[in-house]
């Protein structure tokens, strides 16, 4: 993949404690990809990959070839993809806005 003719984008993932669904807060994923559909799927494969791995017991994998990665994984949070919003990379304080999701 040639990151160079892609785009940077931000994937936005709402999540929440399954311990306490009050809680909630979103995991911010970045990388380059030529869509918004493929920038989702990619941060859904680098997360699903940090996921399986700390849960087998271990390391968190990095430098997937395409760049995508996650460097935290927090059990007991339950990401919601269905709600992902994804957006060509602008600012590294986008999550900061009072609300991303009305973007």
């Amino acid at each position: 993949m040639d990151t160079m003719t892609l785009r940077l984008y931000e994937v936005d993932v709402p999540t929440r404690s399954t311990e306490t669904p009050t809680r909630r807060g979103v995991h911010v994923f970045t990388g380059h990809a030529d869509s918004r559909s493929a920038a989702v799927k990619a941060a859904h494969e680098a997360y699903d990959a940090v996921r399986a791995a700390k849960e087998a017991g271990l390391e968190i994998p990095h430098g997937r070839p395409d760049g995508w990665g996650a460097c935290g994984y927090r059990p007991g949070w339950e990401l919601d993809w269905p709600a992902t919003i994804a957006s060509p990379w602008k600012s590294p304080y986008t999550w900061l806005s009072p609300d991303p999701y009305k973007r």
